[in-house]
């Protein structure tokens, strides 16, 4: 293994192909000069893409694949196909010749793979799935889980929520996130027994590198008075979709507004710097790169349809995690929570 730190990256996965990726990835590069890759898919295709960009060229191991996993597939049906270059990717942080893996294929198949190849962290019972999402404040906002588990109970919520804060500390630069768990309301009394008693928990976690605030509502995740939301991947997935679909809906309906009448257009002129911070604050990839939390390894998803500004962003993800071991913070931080698991469950509560 090369002692400079490298990236698998699944060169297939995406909506966009190989030529995307290549893209964002030599955009990465720019970022961080030291970073070296393996390139996992169809080699011809990959050699042609390199060709346009000789310093990823100079930097990078080109690894064939026959197989690729179609976006359609079933998890269990991509688990059993052989030497898709999605798997081999992942494989190769399993085996330690890279340090992390970046895909833009299958999510179903990407978590399932990284779970079966990686396994969980000690004192982790389930990986999620976290990803930053903008707001008004100063910093994006971590929010996890967005999709991988659709029930959990308080355990998993505190887990999700010292893993996110983790997380937060590198991608904000932040010593103790804000974090709380999305509820129906704000007041103690609210919501299942599962949050109320993750609430109850994290309260008492005075000694980890966070601070808990209660619970927070679905319409103010944007406001950016909170570094980290935790919830079970139902109700965040739903969440996420609900943004990205408002967001859509806001910027769609500008545009209808502003192409109505010639005075709408004469406006749109004067108004256009502020319609630029805008488009640019709403664009997914500037935010892109969702991270499998909690697996002895670093595995980013790239979202399909993301440019190659998007899939450099991603690739920015996973090196930030690396230079900073995510691994090692939530390893530690995890064995403060053990203390605080085996007091809840002196006092009866339902962590398990």
């Amino acid at each position: 293994m090369s002692s400079q730190p490298r990236i698998a990256i699944d060169a297939m996965g995406g909506d966009e192909g190989v030529r995307v990726m290549m893209a964002g990835v030599a955009l990465a590069r720019r970022r961080h000069d030291g970073l070296r890759f393996l390139l996992f898919g169809d080699e011809t295709r990959i050699k042609a893409a390199l060709d346009h960009h000789p310093n990823l060229r100079a930097a990078s191991e080109v690894v064939h694949s026959d197989s690729v996993v179609d976006g359609s597939e079933k998890p269990s049906t991509a688990i059993r196909k052989k030497g898709s270059s999605m798997s081999m990717a992942i494989a190769a942080v399993k085996s330690g010749d890279a340090g992390a893996a970046v895909s833009a294929g299958n999510t179903g198949a990407l978590m399932a793979m990284a779970k079966l190849a990686l396994r969980t962290m000690p004192g982790i019972d389930r990986p999620a799935l976290a990803a930053m999402l903008p707001t008004l404040g100063d910093n994006d906002v971590v929010m996890l889980d967005l999709g991988a588990n659709t029930e959990c109970d308080a355990r998993n919520l505190v887990q999700f929520a010292v893993m996110g804060a983790a997380y937060a500390r590198i991608a904000c630069d932040l010593e103790r996130p804000r974090v709380r768990l999305l509820n129906i309301g704000t007041e103690e009394l609210k919501g299942t027994d599962e949050i109320r008693d993750a609430a109850a928990i994290l309260r008492a976690a005075d000694a980890l590198p966070l601070s808990f605030e209660g619970f927070t509502e679905g319409d103010k995740i944007g406001r950016g008075d909170v570094d980290v939301i935790a919830c079970d991947g139902f109700s965040g997935n739903v969440a996420l979709k609900t943004a990205e679909g408002t967001a859509r809906f806001v910027t769609d309906l500008l545009r209808k507004a502003f192409t109505s009448s010639l005075r709408s257009k004469i406006g749109f002129l004067i108004s256009k710097p502020a319609m630029h911070l805008l488009k640019h604050h709403l664009d997914p990839n500037n935010h892109n790169g969702a991270v499998f939390l909690g697996l002895n390894g670093v595995v980013v998803k790239s979202h399909g349809s993301a440019n190659d500004k998007g899939v450099a962003n991603a690739v920015h993800v996973a090196a930030r995690l690396l230079e900073e071991d995510i691994t090692r913070r939530i390893a530690a931080d995890m064995a403060g929570v053990a203390a605080l698991f085996n007091v809840a469950s002196k006092q009866e509560l339902p962590v398990k």
